[in-house]
């Protein structure tokens, strides 16, 4: 599996950009597709998941209500809705496909691909 992320740049705070994980090599299929991101000098966080078929778990606290996971199975393509950015939302966005795991994990050691990241600055 190859995962292509895109979608990041700079935005100002309050700005709603999309960013797209598309999957090429194999389909998403049963898989838990997730993103994460890592700001500089901190541990890479999870932000969200998505079962293939569609159901959906978030980070606790930091995105819930302003970030929305969805995906497009035509498309192969896994999608990370941000509203409302904050400067702290600043980071490198990776998406990652846990292909074995039954039930989505935070834990990024249980996604086994990753694609190469896009950055999002949000300036205040």
């Amino acid at each position: 599996v190859q995962l292509q992320a895109s979608g990041g740049g700079l935005v100002q705070a309050g700005g709603s950009p999309r960013l797209s994980c598309a999957a090429s090599g194999r389909t998403f299929s049963s898989y838990i597709v997730g993103w994460f991101r890592q700001a500089p000098g901190k541990e890479r966080e999870f932000v969200a998941a998505i079962y293939w078929r569609g159901g959906i778990t978030y980070d606790a606290d930091s995105v819930k209500g302003r970030f929305t996971i969805s995906r497009d199975n035509a498309k192969n393509t896994v999608y990370l809705q941000m509203n409302s950015l904050k400067p702290e939302d600043t980071a490198v966005y990776y998406c990652a496909a846990d292909t074995t795991s039954l039930v989505a994990t935070r834990a990024p050691s249980a996604y086994d691909y990753w694609g190469q990241g896009t950055q999002v600055t949000v300036s205040s």
